[in-house]
Protein backbone atom coordinates (compact mmCIF):
# COMPACT_ATOMS: atom_id res chain seq x y z
CA UNK A 1 0.00 0.00 0.00
CA UNK A 2 2.86 2.38 0.86
CA UNK A 3 4.52 1.63 -2.49
CA UNK A 4 1.27 2.38 -4.33
CA UNK A 5 0.91 5.67 -2.49
CA UNK A 6 4.47 6.68 -3.41
CA UNK A 7 3.87 6.11 -7.10
CA UNK A 8 0.94 8.53 -6.97
CA UNK A 9 3.16 11.03 -5.22
CA UNK A 10 5.57 10.67 -8.15
CA UNK A 11 2.76 11.31 -10.63
CA UNK A 12 1.74 14.48 -8.80
CA UNK A 13 5.39 15.57 -8.66
CA UNK A 14 5.74 15.12 -12.44
CA UNK A 15 2.65 17.26 -13.00
CA UNK A 16 4.24 20.00 -10.90
CA UNK A 17 7.46 19.76 -12.89
CA UNK A 18 5.57 19.93 -16.18
CA UNK A 19 3.37 22.80 -15.00
CA UNK A 20 6.31 25.06 -14.12
CA UNK A 21 8.95 24.06 -16.69
CA UNK A 22 7.15 24.86 -19.95
CA UNK A 23 9.07 28.13 -20.02
CA UNK A 24 9.12 28.23 -23.84
CA UNK A 25 5.37 28.85 -23.92
CA UNK A 26 5.60 32.32 -22.33
CA UNK A 27 8.18 33.57 -24.85
CA UNK A 28 5.54 35.71 -26.57
CA UNK A 29 4.81 37.50 -23.30
CA UNK A 30 8.20 39.21 -23.32
CA UNK A 31 9.46 38.78 -26.90
CA UNK A 32 8.46 42.31 -27.93
CA UNK A 33 10.24 43.76 -24.88
CA UNK A 34 13.34 41.70 -25.63
CA UNK A 35 13.25 42.74 -29.27
CA UNK A 36 13.13 46.41 -28.32
CA UNK A 37 15.81 46.07 -25.64
CA UNK A 38 18.20 44.33 -28.03
CA UNK A 39 17.28 46.52 -31.00
CA UNK A 40 17.01 43.54 -33.36
CA UNK A 41 14.88 42.64 -36.36
CA UNK A 42 12.12 40.05 -36.46
CA UNK A 43 14.44 37.64 -38.30
CA UNK A 44 17.02 37.92 -35.51
CA UNK A 45 14.30 37.44 -32.88
CA UNK A 46 13.19 34.32 -34.75
CA UNK A 47 16.71 32.93 -34.59
CA UNK A 48 16.62 33.30 -30.79
CA UNK A 49 13.37 31.31 -30.73
CA UNK A 50 14.92 28.66 -32.99
CA UNK A 51 17.95 28.45 -30.72
CA UNK A 52 15.67 27.77 -27.77
CA UNK A 53 13.89 24.99 -29.69
CA UNK A 54 17.24 23.52 -30.74
CA UNK A 55 18.31 23.49 -27.11
CA UNK A 56 15.50 21.08 -26.26
CA UNK A 57 17.44 18.38 -28.06
CA UNK A 58 20.43 18.61 -25.72
CA UNK A 59 19.48 19.59 -22.17
CA UNK A 60 21.12 22.01 -19.73
CA UNK A 61 20.19 24.35 -16.89
CA UNK A 62 17.17 26.64 -16.81
CA UNK A 63 19.10 29.10 -14.65
CA UNK A 64 20.56 30.60 -17.81
CA UNK A 65 17.19 32.30 -18.29
CA UNK A 66 18.44 34.68 -15.62
CA UNK A 67 20.79 36.12 -18.26
CA UNK A 68 17.72 37.04 -20.32
CA UNK A 69 16.41 39.12 -17.44
CA UNK A 70 19.74 40.88 -16.99
CA UNK A 71 19.84 41.67 -20.71
CA UNK A 72 16.30 43.04 -20.84
CA UNK A 73 16.94 45.14 -17.75
CA UNK A 74 20.14 46.33 -19.48
CA UNK A 75 22.17 45.41 -16.41
CA UNK A 76 24.59 43.69 -18.78
CA UNK A 77 25.28 44.09 -22.51
CA UNK A 78 26.23 41.17 -24.75
CA UNK A 79 26.77 40.78 -28.49
CA UNK A 80 24.01 39.06 -30.44
CA UNK A 81 25.85 35.76 -30.97
CA UNK A 82 26.24 35.33 -27.21
CA UNK A 83 22.54 36.04 -26.71
CA UNK A 84 21.87 33.35 -29.35
CA UNK A 85 24.08 30.92 -27.42
CA UNK A 86 22.24 31.70 -24.18
CA UNK A 87 18.93 31.07 -25.95
CA UNK A 88 20.25 27.69 -27.01
CA UNK A 89 21.28 26.80 -23.47
CA UNK A 90 18.09 28.15 -21.89
CA UNK A 91 15.96 25.79 -23.99
CA UNK A 92 17.99 22.73 -23.09
CA UNK A 93 16.43 22.06 -19.70
CA UNK A 94 12.99 21.38 -21.20
CA UNK A 95 14.25 18.21 -22.87
CA UNK A 96 15.63 16.89 -19.59
CA UNK A 97 12.49 17.70 -17.64
CA UNK A 98 10.24 16.05 -20.23
CA UNK A 99 12.39 12.93 -20.55
CA UNK A 100 12.51 12.39 -16.78
CA UNK A 101 8.73 12.77 -16.54
CA UNK A 102 8.15 10.32 -19.43
CA UNK A 103 10.44 7.71 -17.87
CA UNK A 104 8.82 8.05 -14.43
CA UNK A 105 5.30 7.68 -15.87
CA UNK A 106 6.16 4.69 -18.05
CA UNK A 107 8.08 2.95 -15.25
CA UNK A 108 5.44 3.43 -12.53
CA UNK A 109 2.26 3.05 -14.60
CA UNK A 110 2.97 0.31 -17.09
CA UNK A 111 -0.68 -0.73 -17.42
CA UNK A 112 -1.98 2.83 -17.65
CA UNK A 113 1.00 4.64 -19.09
CA UNK A 114 -1.02 6.39 -21.83
CA UNK A 115 -3.28 7.95 -19.18
CA UNK A 116 -0.33 8.89 -16.99
CA UNK A 117 1.54 10.46 -19.90
CA UNK A 118 -1.48 12.41 -21.13
CA UNK A 119 -2.21 13.75 -17.63
CA UNK A 120 1.40 14.74 -16.96
CA UNK A 121 2.11 16.27 -20.37
CA UNK A 122 -1.13 18.25 -20.24
CA UNK A 123 0.13 20.35 -17.33
CA UNK A 124 3.01 21.56 -19.48
CA UNK A 125 0.36 23.47 -21.40
CA UNK A 126 -0.64 25.64 -18.44
CA UNK A 127 2.88 26.94 -17.82
CA UNK A 128 2.28 30.23 -19.63
CA UNK A 129 -0.99 30.79 -17.75
CA UNK A 130 0.71 30.11 -14.41
CA UNK A 131 3.65 32.40 -15.18
CA UNK A 132 1.26 35.14 -16.28
CA UNK A 133 -0.58 34.79 -12.97
CA UNK A 134 2.66 34.91 -10.97
CA UNK A 135 3.95 37.92 -12.92
CA UNK A 136 0.65 39.77 -12.45
CA UNK A 137 0.74 38.99 -8.73
CA UNK A 138 4.13 40.73 -8.50
CA UNK A 139 3.73 43.57 -11.02
CA UNK A 140 1.29 43.37 -13.92
CA UNK A 141 3.06 46.18 -15.81
CA UNK A 142 6.54 44.61 -15.90
CA UNK A 143 7.08 42.12 -18.77
CA UNK A 144 10.73 41.69 -17.79
CA UNK A 145 9.63 39.51 -14.86
CA UNK A 146 9.02 36.52 -17.12
CA UNK A 147 12.69 35.60 -17.81
CA UNK A 148 13.51 36.06 -14.13
CA UNK A 149 10.65 33.75 -13.12
CA UNK A 150 11.70 31.27 -15.81
CA UNK A 151 15.06 31.03 -14.09
CA UNK A 152 13.90 30.74 -10.47
CA UNK A 153 10.58 28.85 -10.45
CA UNK A 154 11.71 25.65 -12.29
CA UNK A 155 14.68 25.34 -9.93
CA UNK A 156 12.46 25.57 -6.86
CA UNK A 157 9.81 23.21 -8.27
CA UNK A 158 12.39 20.61 -9.27
CA UNK A 159 13.85 20.66 -5.77
CA UNK A 160 10.43 20.00 -4.24
CA UNK A 161 9.64 17.24 -6.77
CA UNK A 162 12.98 15.54 -6.14
CA UNK A 163 11.84 14.23 -2.74
CA UNK A 164 9.16 11.76 -3.95
CA UNK A 165 11.21 10.87 -7.04
CA UNK A 166 14.11 9.65 -4.90
CA UNK A 167 11.70 7.50 -2.87
CA UNK A 168 9.96 5.84 -5.83
CA UNK A 169 8.92 2.21 -5.30
CA UNK A 170 10.34 -0.69 -7.34
CA UNK A 171 8.24 -1.78 -10.37
CA UNK A 172 5.65 -4.44 -9.54
CA UNK A 173 2.85 -6.32 -11.25
CA UNK A 174 -0.63 -5.09 -10.40
CA UNK A 175 -3.59 -7.41 -9.75
CA UNK A 176 -6.89 -6.65 -11.55
CA UNK A 177 -8.33 -4.97 -8.45
CA UNK A 178 -5.37 -2.58 -8.29
CA UNK A 179 -5.85 -1.68 -11.95
CA UNK A 180 -9.49 -0.78 -11.15
CA UNK A 181 -8.24 1.41 -8.31
CA UNK A 182 -5.85 3.14 -10.70
CA UNK A 183 -8.64 3.69 -13.24
CA UNK A 184 -10.83 5.44 -10.69
CA UNK A 185 -7.95 7.59 -9.45
CA UNK A 186 -7.11 8.66 -13.00
CA UNK A 187 -10.74 9.64 -13.46
CA UNK A 188 -10.54 11.86 -10.36
CA UNK A 189 -7.22 13.35 -11.42
CA UNK A 190 -8.50 14.21 -14.88
CA UNK A 191 -11.51 15.87 -13.28
CA UNK A 192 -9.21 18.02 -11.13
CA UNK A 193 -7.08 18.79 -14.20
CA UNK A 194 -10.14 20.03 -16.12
CA UNK A 195 -11.12 22.18 -13.14
CA UNK A 196 -7.59 23.62 -13.00
CA UNK A 197 -7.61 24.45 -16.71
CA UNK A 198 -11.00 26.15 -16.53
CA UNK A 199 -9.91 28.09 -13.45
CA UNK A 200 -6.83 29.47 -15.21
CA UNK A 201 -8.64 30.12 -18.49
CA UNK A 202 -11.58 32.01 -16.97
CA UNK A 203 -9.89 33.90 -14.14
CA UNK A 204 -6.52 34.79 -15.68
CA UNK A 205 -7.98 37.66 -17.78
CA UNK A 206 -9.24 39.19 -14.52
CA UNK A 207 -5.84 39.11 -12.80
CA UNK A 208 -4.40 42.48 -13.88
CA UNK A 209 -4.92 43.83 -10.38
CA UNK A 210 -2.04 42.60 -8.23
CA UNK A 211 -4.15 41.88 -5.15
CA UNK A 212 -6.68 39.95 -7.19
CA UNK A 213 -3.87 38.08 -8.99
CA UNK A 214 -2.38 37.00 -5.65
CA UNK A 215 -5.75 35.61 -4.58
CA UNK A 216 -6.13 33.71 -7.87
CA UNK A 217 -2.57 32.40 -7.55
CA UNK A 218 -3.35 30.92 -4.12
CA UNK A 219 -6.36 29.16 -5.63
CA UNK A 220 -4.26 27.79 -8.52
CA UNK A 221 -1.63 26.43 -6.11
CA UNK A 222 -4.36 24.75 -4.03
CA UNK A 223 -5.69 23.06 -7.18
CA UNK A 224 -2.18 21.81 -7.99
CA UNK A 225 -1.78 20.45 -4.43
CA UNK A 226 -5.27 18.89 -4.31
CA UNK A 227 -4.31 15.72 -6.26
CA UNK A 228 -2.11 14.71 -3.33
CA UNK A 229 -5.27 13.93 -1.37
CA UNK A 230 -7.14 11.92 -3.99
CA UNK A 231 -5.17 8.63 -3.95
CA UNK A 232 -5.49 8.47 -0.17
CA UNK A 233 -9.22 9.21 -0.33
CA UNK A 234 -9.84 6.49 -2.92
CA UNK A 235 -7.82 3.86 -1.05
CA UNK A 236 -9.43 4.81 2.28
CA UNK A 237 -12.89 4.53 0.76
CA UNK A 238 -12.16 1.09 -0.68
CA UNK A 239 -10.67 -0.09 2.61
CA UNK A 240 -13.70 1.14 4.54
CA UNK A 241 -16.09 -0.60 2.18
CA UNK A 242 -14.21 -3.88 2.50
CA UNK A 243 -14.21 -3.64 6.30
CA UNK A 244 -17.93 -2.94 6.65
CA UNK A 245 -18.79 -5.44 3.87
CA UNK A 246 -20.70 -2.85 1.96
CA UNK A 247 -23.30 -4.14 -0.45
CA UNK A 248 -22.43 -1.44 -2.96
CA UNK A 249 -20.70 -2.84 -6.02
CA UNK A 250 -17.44 -1.35 -7.18
CA UNK A 251 -17.33 -3.32 -10.41
CA UNK A 252 -17.24 -0.28 -12.64
CA UNK A 253 -15.72 -0.21 -16.06
CA UNK A 254 -11.97 0.00 -16.42
CA UNK A 255 -9.85 1.54 -19.10
CA UNK A 256 -8.28 -0.92 -21.47
CA UNK A 257 -5.04 0.41 -22.90
CA UNK A 258 -2.37 -0.79 -25.29
CA UNK A 259 0.12 -1.92 -22.67
CA UNK A 260 3.31 -3.94 -22.95
CA UNK A 261 1.67 -7.27 -22.06
CA UNK A 262 -1.03 -6.78 -24.67
CA UNK A 263 1.56 -5.94 -27.29
CA UNK A 264 3.52 -9.09 -26.49
CA UNK A 265 0.32 -11.14 -26.71
CA UNK A 266 -0.48 -9.48 -30.01
CA UNK A 267 2.87 -10.43 -31.47
CA UNK A 268 2.23 -14.04 -30.44
CA UNK A 269 -1.27 -14.10 -31.93
CA UNK A 270 -0.23 -12.42 -35.15
CA UNK A 271 1.16 -15.71 -36.33
CA UNK A 272 -2.37 -17.12 -36.47
CA UNK A 273 -3.56 -14.44 -38.88
CA UNK A 274 -4.38 -15.43 -42.46
CA UNK A 275 -1.73 -15.61 -45.13
CA UNK A 276 -0.49 -12.36 -46.49
CA UNK A 277 1.57 -11.34 -43.49
CA UNK A 278 5.22 -12.28 -43.61
CA UNK A 279 8.29 -11.30 -41.67
CA UNK A 280 11.46 -10.22 -43.37
CA UNK A 281 14.89 -9.76 -41.91
CA UNK A 282 16.86 -6.59 -42.46
CA UNK A 283 20.60 -6.31 -42.64
CA UNK A 284 21.02 -5.98 -38.86
CA UNK A 285 18.97 -9.04 -38.04
CA UNK A 286 16.00 -7.03 -36.89
CA UNK A 287 12.62 -8.39 -37.81
CA UNK A 288 10.52 -6.12 -39.96
CA UNK A 289 6.94 -6.99 -40.87
CA UNK A 290 5.41 -6.39 -44.27
CA UNK A 291 2.10 -6.98 -45.99
CA UNK A 292 2.61 -8.74 -49.31
CA UNK A 293 -0.45 -8.72 -51.46
CA UNK A 294 -0.95 -9.32 -55.13
CA UNK A 295 -2.29 -5.86 -55.82
CA UNK A 296 -1.11 -3.53 -58.52
CA UNK A 297 -1.48 0.18 -59.05
CA UNK A 298 0.09 3.34 -57.72
CA UNK A 299 -2.36 3.69 -54.81
CA UNK A 300 -1.84 0.09 -53.80
CA UNK A 301 1.94 0.56 -53.76
CA UNK A 302 1.69 3.72 -51.65
CA UNK A 303 -0.68 2.14 -49.15
CA UNK A 304 1.08 -1.20 -48.77
CA UNK A 305 4.80 -0.63 -49.25
CA UNK A 306 6.66 -1.33 -46.01
CA UNK A 307 3.35 -1.23 -44.11
CA UNK A 308 3.31 -1.89 -40.37
CA UNK A 309 1.17 -4.87 -39.41
CA UNK A 310 2.12 -5.35 -35.74
CA UNK A 311 1.86 -2.81 -32.95
CA UNK A 312 4.73 -2.63 -30.50
CA UNK A 313 7.43 -4.13 -32.69
CA UNK A 314 10.74 -2.72 -31.46
CA UNK A 315 12.54 -0.50 -33.95
CA UNK A 316 16.16 0.49 -33.72
CA UNK A 317 17.06 3.99 -34.86
CA UNK A 318 18.40 2.63 -38.14
CA UNK A 319 15.27 0.60 -38.85
CA UNK A 320 13.07 3.51 -37.79
CA UNK A 321 14.42 5.94 -40.39
CA UNK A 322 13.84 3.32 -43.11
CA UNK A 323 10.13 3.15 -42.36
CA UNK A 324 7.68 4.97 -44.61
CA UNK A 325 5.22 5.14 -41.73
CA UNK A 326 7.77 6.99 -39.62
CA UNK A 327 8.31 9.66 -42.27
CA UNK A 328 4.56 10.12 -42.72
CA UNK A 329 4.36 10.49 -38.94
CA UNK A 330 7.33 12.88 -38.96
CA UNK A 331 5.74 15.02 -41.70
CA UNK A 332 2.38 15.09 -39.88
CA UNK A 333 4.10 16.35 -36.72
CA UNK A 334 6.32 18.81 -38.61
CA UNK A 335 3.45 20.32 -40.60
CA UNK A 336 0.86 20.02 -37.83
CA UNK A 337 2.00 20.35 -34.23
CA UNK A 338 5.21 22.26 -34.91
CA UNK A 339 3.55 24.96 -36.99
CA UNK A 340 1.22 25.54 -34.02
CA UNK A 341 4.24 25.94 -31.75
CA UNK A 342 5.78 28.50 -34.13
CA UNK A 343 2.47 30.37 -34.10
CA UNK A 344 2.67 30.60 -30.30
CA UNK A 345 6.24 31.93 -30.54
CA UNK A 346 5.01 34.70 -32.85
CA UNK A 347 1.87 35.46 -30.86
CA UNK A 348 3.41 38.55 -29.25
CA UNK A 349 4.17 40.19 -32.60
CA UNK A 350 0.88 38.98 -34.13
CA UNK A 351 -1.20 40.65 -31.42
CA UNK A 352 0.99 43.76 -31.56
CA UNK A 353 0.67 44.10 -35.35
CA UNK A 354 -3.12 43.82 -35.15
CA UNK A 355 -3.31 46.51 -32.48
CA UNK A 356 -3.89 44.25 -29.46
CA UNK A 357 -0.48 44.56 -27.79
CA UNK A 358 -2.11 45.39 -24.44
CA UNK A 359 -3.82 41.98 -24.54
CA UNK A 360 -0.80 39.87 -25.48
CA UNK A 361 -0.78 38.05 -22.15
CA UNK A 362 -4.48 37.25 -22.61
CA UNK A 363 -3.80 35.57 -25.95
CA UNK A 364 -0.78 33.75 -24.54
CA UNK A 365 -2.90 32.47 -21.64
CA UNK A 366 -5.64 31.43 -24.07
CA UNK A 367 -3.19 29.43 -26.20
CA UNK A 368 -1.65 27.90 -23.08
CA UNK A 369 -4.99 26.87 -21.58
CA UNK A 370 -6.33 25.44 -24.85
CA UNK A 371 -3.06 23.57 -25.35
CA UNK A 372 -3.62 22.12 -21.87
CA UNK A 373 -7.11 20.92 -22.79
CA UNK A 374 -5.82 19.52 -26.08
CA UNK A 375 -3.20 17.51 -24.23
CA UNK A 376 -5.81 16.33 -21.75
CA UNK A 377 -8.15 15.28 -24.57
CA UNK A 378 -5.43 12.98 -25.91
CA UNK A 379 -6.41 10.59 -23.10
CA UNK A 380 -9.96 10.41 -24.52
CA UNK A 381 -9.27 7.39 -26.77
CA UNK A 382 -8.14 5.42 -23.71
CA UNK A 383 -11.23 6.30 -21.67
CA UNK A 384 -13.55 5.49 -24.60
CA UNK A 385 -11.73 2.42 -25.83
CA UNK A 386 -14.33 -0.13 -24.66
CA UNK A 387 -17.20 1.88 -26.15
CA UNK A 388 -15.75 3.55 -29.24
CA UNK A 389 -12.62 1.95 -30.65
CA UNK A 390 -10.64 4.02 -33.12
CA UNK A 391 -6.96 3.85 -34.02
CA UNK A 392 -4.88 6.44 -32.19
CA UNK A 393 -3.43 7.59 -35.51
CA UNK A 394 -7.01 8.34 -36.58
CA UNK A 395 -7.51 10.55 -33.53
CA UNK A 396 -4.25 12.26 -34.44
CA UNK A 397 -5.58 13.05 -37.92
CA UNK A 398 -8.84 14.43 -36.47
CA UNK A 399 -6.87 16.64 -34.07
CA UNK A 400 -5.04 18.30 -36.99
CA UNK A 401 -8.26 19.43 -38.72
CA UNK A 402 -8.71 22.72 -36.76
CA UNK A 403 -5.24 24.07 -37.60
CA UNK A 404 -5.68 24.89 -41.31
CA UNK A 405 -9.18 26.22 -40.59
CA UNK A 406 -7.75 28.58 -37.96
CA UNK A 407 -5.05 29.92 -40.28
CA UNK A 408 -7.58 30.50 -43.07
CA UNK A 409 -9.73 32.50 -40.63
CA UNK A 410 -6.71 34.54 -39.56
CA UNK A 411 -5.82 35.27 -43.20
CA UNK A 412 -9.33 36.54 -43.93
CA UNK A 413 -9.90 38.69 -40.84
CA UNK A 414 -7.89 40.59 -38.27
CA UNK A 415 -10.64 41.01 -35.69
CA UNK A 416 -10.11 40.26 -32.02
CA UNK A 417 -12.84 37.60 -32.07
CA UNK A 418 -11.18 35.71 -34.93
CA UNK A 419 -7.78 36.00 -33.24
CA UNK A 420 -9.16 34.56 -30.02
CA UNK A 421 -11.04 31.73 -31.73
CA UNK A 422 -8.12 30.81 -33.99
CA UNK A 423 -5.62 30.90 -31.12
CA UNK A 424 -7.82 28.54 -29.14
CA UNK A 425 -8.21 26.14 -32.08
CA UNK A 426 -4.48 26.04 -32.77
CA UNK A 427 -3.76 25.51 -29.07
CA UNK A 428 -6.19 22.59 -28.85
CA UNK A 429 -4.81 20.97 -32.00
CA UNK A 430 -1.11 21.32 -31.25
CA UNK A 431 -1.60 20.34 -27.61
CA UNK A 432 -3.29 17.08 -28.63
CA UNK A 433 -0.45 16.30 -31.04
CA UNK A 434 2.30 16.98 -28.48
CA UNK A 435 0.69 14.68 -25.91
CA UNK A 436 -0.57 11.89 -28.18
CA UNK A 437 2.76 11.64 -30.01
CA UNK A 438 4.48 9.91 -27.08
CA UNK A 439 1.87 7.10 -27.06
CA UNK A 440 1.78 6.86 -30.86
CA UNK A 441 5.56 6.46 -30.99
CA UNK A 442 5.40 3.74 -28.35
CA UNK A 443 2.63 1.82 -30.12
CA UNK A 444 3.98 2.01 -33.65
CA UNK A 445 7.69 1.57 -33.02
CA UNK A 446 7.96 -0.25 -29.69
CA UNK A 447 7.66 0.81 -26.02
CA UNK A 448 11.23 -0.08 -25.08
CA UNK A 449 12.63 2.13 -27.85
CA UNK A 450 10.17 4.97 -27.31
CA UNK A 451 12.64 7.28 -25.57
CA UNK A 452 15.21 7.26 -28.37
CA UNK A 453 12.66 7.13 -31.17
CA UNK A 454 10.62 10.02 -29.79
CA UNK A 455 13.73 12.18 -29.53
CA UNK A 456 14.40 11.42 -33.20
CA UNK A 457 10.83 12.45 -33.98
CA UNK A 458 11.04 15.81 -32.22
CA UNK A 459 14.07 16.85 -34.25
CA UNK A 460 11.36 18.27 -36.49
CA UNK A 461 10.71 21.03 -33.92
CA UNK A 462 13.91 23.08 -34.47
CA UNK A 463 13.66 22.44 -38.22
CA UNK A 464 10.08 23.68 -38.35
CA UNK A 465 10.85 26.53 -35.97
CA UNK A 466 13.62 27.71 -38.29
CA UNK A 467 11.73 27.36 -41.57
CA UNK A 468 8.27 28.56 -40.50
CA UNK A 469 9.63 31.25 -38.20
CA UNK A 470 12.02 32.53 -40.87
CA UNK A 471 9.16 32.68 -43.36
CA UNK A 472 7.08 34.72 -40.90
CA UNK A 473 10.02 36.99 -40.02
CA UNK A 474 10.85 37.77 -43.65
CA UNK A 475 7.23 38.67 -44.40
CA UNK A 476 7.08 40.75 -41.20
CA UNK A 477 10.29 42.67 -41.87
CA UNK A 478 9.25 43.31 -45.48
CA UNK A 479 6.27 45.32 -44.24
CA UNK A 480 7.93 46.82 -41.19
CA UNK A 481 8.87 50.38 -40.46
CA UNK A 482 11.97 51.14 -38.42
CA UNK A 483 10.98 52.85 -35.19
CA UNK A 484 13.56 54.55 -33.00
CA UNK A 485 13.41 53.37 -29.42
CA UNK A 486 15.04 54.81 -26.36
CA UNK A 487 17.39 51.90 -26.04
CA UNK A 488 21.11 51.61 -25.69
CA UNK A 489 21.13 48.79 -28.21
CA UNK A 490 19.66 50.62 -31.21
CA UNK A 491 16.53 50.43 -33.36
CA UNK A 492 13.82 47.75 -33.54
CA UNK A 493 11.69 46.98 -36.60
CA UNK A 494 7.97 47.26 -35.92
CA UNK A 495 5.25 46.24 -38.39
CA UNK A 496 1.63 47.26 -37.96
CA UNK A 497 -1.45 46.01 -39.81
CA UNK A 498 -2.77 42.77 -41.30
CA UNK A 499 -0.09 42.81 -44.01
CA UNK A 500 2.51 41.77 -41.41
CA UNK A 501 1.24 38.18 -41.15
CA UNK A 502 -1.48 37.69 -43.79
CA UNK A 503 0.82 35.97 -46.31
CA UNK A 504 2.35 33.96 -43.50
CA UNK A 505 -1.07 32.68 -42.41
CA UNK A 506 -1.81 31.57 -45.98
CA UNK A 507 1.49 29.69 -46.17
CA UNK A 508 0.95 28.13 -42.73
CA UNK A 509 -2.55 27.03 -43.78
CA UNK A 510 -1.10 25.25 -46.82
CA UNK A 511 1.64 23.65 -44.72
CA UNK A 512 -0.85 22.43 -42.11
CA UNK A 513 -2.95 20.89 -44.91
CA UNK A 514 0.11 18.86 -45.90
CA UNK A 515 0.36 17.69 -42.29
CA UNK A 516 -3.31 16.75 -42.27
CA UNK A 517 -2.93 14.78 -45.51
CA UNK A 518 0.11 12.95 -44.10
CA UNK A 519 -1.75 12.06 -40.91
CA UNK A 520 -4.71 10.68 -42.90
CA UNK A 521 -2.37 8.55 -45.00
CA UNK A 522 -0.63 7.34 -41.82
CA UNK A 523 -4.01 6.40 -40.34
CA UNK A 524 -5.02 4.43 -43.44
CA UNK A 525 -1.71 2.56 -43.44
CA UNK A 526 -1.75 1.72 -39.71
CA UNK A 527 -5.48 1.04 -39.31
CA UNK A 528 -5.13 -2.70 -40.20
CA UNK A 529 -2.52 -3.12 -37.44
CA UNK A 530 -4.75 -1.42 -34.85
CA UNK A 531 -7.79 -3.44 -35.98
CA UNK A 532 -5.81 -6.67 -35.80
CA UNK A 533 -4.61 -5.80 -32.33
CA UNK A 534 -8.16 -5.11 -31.15
CA UNK A 535 -9.45 -8.41 -32.58
CA UNK A 536 -6.70 -10.31 -30.81
CA UNK A 537 -7.38 -8.50 -27.56
CA UNK A 538 -11.07 -9.36 -27.77
CA UNK A 539 -10.20 -12.94 -28.62
CA UNK A 540 -8.15 -13.21 -25.45
CA UNK A 541 -10.90 -11.68 -23.29
CA UNK A 542 -13.59 -14.07 -24.55
CA UNK A 543 -11.45 -17.19 -24.68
Amino acid sequence: MAGQSRKWMILVATTWVQAFTGTNFDFSSYSSTMKTALGISQVQLNYLSVASDMGKAFGWCSGLSLRYWLLIQQVISLPYFLVFFLSLMAGCSICWFNTVCYVLCIGNFQSNRALALALTISFNGVSAALYTLIANAINSDDDTLYPFLNAIVPLFTSGVALIPVLRQPPPQELPPDAIKHDSRIFLFLNGVAVLTGLYLLLLNPLSYNSNRARLFLVGAILLLVLPLCLPGIVYARDWARRVISSSLSLNGSTFSLVDVDDLELHKELIGSEPAGVHAAMNGNGNTSTFILRAKDGCCGNVMEKDQLTVLGEEHSARLLVCRWDFWLYYLAYLCGGTVGLVYSNNLGQISQSLGFSAQTSVFVTLYSSCSFFGRLLSAGPDFLRDKIYFARTGWLAIALVPTPIAFILLATSGSETILRASTGMIGLSSGFVFSAAVSVTSELFGPNSAGVNHNILITNIPIGSLLYGLLAALVYDAGAETTVRESLLGDATICMGRKCYQQTFIWWACISMVGLASSILLFLRTKPAYDRFERNRNRREFS
